[in-house]
């Protein structure tokens, strides 16, 4: 998985959680995968038809009354729903998912595999904000998923964030290909 398409994969809070249900097996009707997931119907018609305009899903055709229909994995959806499954698997807790939920935590712990900047961090995902990146950041920080280390070795000191903990196997779990 790319890092543009983690970005817009997390962009919806449920759509790795969908992923991961589909991936296990959860029949891909709205009913089952809305009471596994938990969320409320608008996020989770939200985050569905998110995957289905991201290519990730697609109405099963020929199953299904048109009411109620079934999605299935495409073959770039299957790829992305182990990663998806490997993420949610390494989660500790529901406090862990509120935290994987927010936009940005799962790009950013994938592009802090080893100790980064803020500007390179920054760089690396692209569309983010330096507020988002920065309040990101500390909640990260906050759950111990994330380290900052001050850099004193050169003139100007500056602080460097690197997966850790939990952080760090979610970091594996996406295998990041850059």
């Amino acid at each position: 998985m790319d890092i543009t398409l983690l970005v817009n994969l997390t962009s919806k809070a449920w759509s790795l959680k969908i992923l991961a249900l589909l991936h296990s097996g959860v029949a891909g009707r709205q009913a089952p995968l809305l009471a596994a997931t938990k969320a409320s119907r608008t996020a989770f018609a939200s985050s569905l038809n998110h995957l289905v305009q991201l290519g990730l899903l697609e109405r099963n055709p020929g199953h299904g009354h048109p009411l109620r229909p079934e999605f299935r994995l495409t073959p770039t959806g299957v790829v992305a729903a182990a990663t998806a499954s490997r993420i949610v698997e390494t989660v500790p807790d529901d406090d862990g998912f509120a935290i994987i939920r927010r936009s940005w935590a799962v790009p950013i712990l994938a592009v802090t595999e080893s100790p980064k900047r803020f500007s390179i961090i920054k760089s690396g995902l692209g569309t983010i904000t330096d507020r988002a990146l920065s309040k990101s950041l500390c909640v990260l920080e906050e759950r111990e998923w994330l380290k900052r280390e001050i850099d004193v070795s050169r003139r100007s000191p500056f602080p460097t964030y690197h997966a850790v903990n939990a952080g760090m196997k979610i970091n594996q779990a996406i295998g990041l290909s850059i």
